[in-house]
């Protein structure tokens, strides 16, 4: 099972809200709506196999003594996602506990959650990590690992751009999330946000330089495209109007200089020429944005005689 919880005592939320979710069905890859738990929780309500904690419970649940330092999503590296292929992001944090806290007990639950919002209550978008594996350093510290699946087919190309996480713990100490449950048993830690990162959308690039052998003095001409993922057709398309580097490295050289700066047309290609001198590589390299990653392309070979 996994869960989705925020509560009032720990990040400011009208009430505890937490969707307990069947093991075979994906946490998190559903748009919500942005806006408080209750509005959260009626739209948990309408889907079939969810159960709230907004309906079927009573009680404030009480603060969980459990705190979250480490945070690491990714390798603290961003993330990008390309069109179908599933994305699997590490994640890992430092759970320190009171010794009263059963963190090995089986309906007790750590977890990451990745989200696009304002804030984990408030998020319009998100992905719940799986119940993390959390092994004692000492009595009351265990470090814990657990991934993320990101499925780019459940996002818009929209949401491309600045995410965060946020770290949470939820004892049910015997309460079924699925059944009216007394929530004064229940404890809930939360810390949001623990990181920022940039979810993008995975890009290509290539280059071919012409003519292949060109004489010593000629003009070389060096094409290519830039092209990025679409979330919404699951097809790339050209990036436009971005700047790209055109760089040379010469035979039996392993660095590469930049010759010039070319910006991609109305439907990502690119297309420059330059002065054949020496044999060596050609290729484009693009420094990214805020929503694509960078790249680079695999260096073409021309012969020079």
């Amino acid at each position: 099972m996994r869960i989705r919880a925020t509560v009032a005592a720990v990040s400011g939320a009208l009430a505890l809200s937490a969707l307990a979710l069947p093991a075979a069905h994906a946490a998190g890859q559903e748009r919500v709506p942005a806006g408080n738990s209750a509005s959260k929780a009626a739209h948990a309500a309408r889907h079939p196999g969810r159960a709230t904690f907004a309906v079927a419970a009573s009680g404030t649940p009480y603060k969980l003594n459990a705190t979250f330092s480490a945070v690491k999503v990714n390798n603290g590296r961003n993330i990008a996602a390309g069109t179908t292929k599933l994305v699997k992001v590490p994640v890992s944090f430092t759970l320190t506990h009171g010794a009263e806290v059963g963190i090995h007990a089986k309906d007790f639950v750590a977890a990451v959650e990745l989200y696009r919002g304002a804030s984990f209550d408030d998020s319009i978008y998100y992905f719940d990590s799986a119940v993390s594996a959390c092994t004692d350093t000492s009595t009351t510290v265990a470090s814990c690992k657990s991934t993320v699946t990101i499925d780019p087919t459940q996002l818009l190309s929209e949401d491309a751009g600045s995410w965060k996480a946020a770290a949470y713990a939820v004892a049910f100490n015997g309460q079924n999330p699925t059944k009216p449950a007394d929530m004064t048993k229940v404890g809930v830690a939360v810390k949001d946000p623990t990181n920022s990162y940039r979810l993008q959308r995975w890009a290509t690039l290539n280059a071919d330089a012409a003519p292949e052998p060109v004489k010593k003095g000629r003009t070389v001409t060096v094409s290519g495209k830039l092209a990025r993922a679409d979330w919404e057709d699951g097809k790339y398309h050209g990036y436009a109007n971005q700047p790209v580097k055109l760089q040379f490295r010469k035979k039996g050289s392993s660095t590469y200089t930049t010759l010039k700066t070319v910006r991609t047309n109305s439907t990502g290609n690119l297309k420059t020429t330059t002065t054949a001198t020496v044999d060596g590589y050609f290729r484009y390299a693009f420094a990214g944005t805020t929503t694509t990653p960078a790249t680079i392309a695999t260096g073409d070979y021309v012969d020079v005689r």
